[in-house]
């Protein structure tokens, strides 16, 4: 019986820990036309600051927005940047093009 309630309690613990994942409230993410320039400065910054870590800036005119879109989905994981992070970069990218 103690084997069986360790086994329910690992799993319940095991679950909560992969359903644990940040999610992106219609609030978070602006309509579009609707950038601030407080979100723009801020997607600029954690795009100064996660992505020179690595390689050098890309000027956001040097990609259409259909060529950043993938970009982005790729160095997302690779910078560790949450869903609300990403949004915040790519709202900088799209206002400067």
């Amino acid at each position: 019986m103690k084997i069986k309630l360790i086994f329910l309690a690992a799993t319940a613990v095991f679950i909560a820990s992969c359903s644990s994942k940040k999610t992106v409230v219609a609030a978070d993410v602006p309509k579009e036309g609707s950038i601030s320039p407080e979100l723009v400065q801020h997607g600029k910054n954690l795009y100064v600051n996660n992505c020179v870590k690595c390689h050098a800036l890309y000027e956001p005119k040097k990609f259409s927005q259909e060529k950043w879109k993938p970009i982005l989905v790729k160095m997302q994981k690779k910078a560790r940047l949450d869903d609300v992070q990403i949004a915040a970069i790519s709202n900088y990218i799209t206002s400067q093009l």
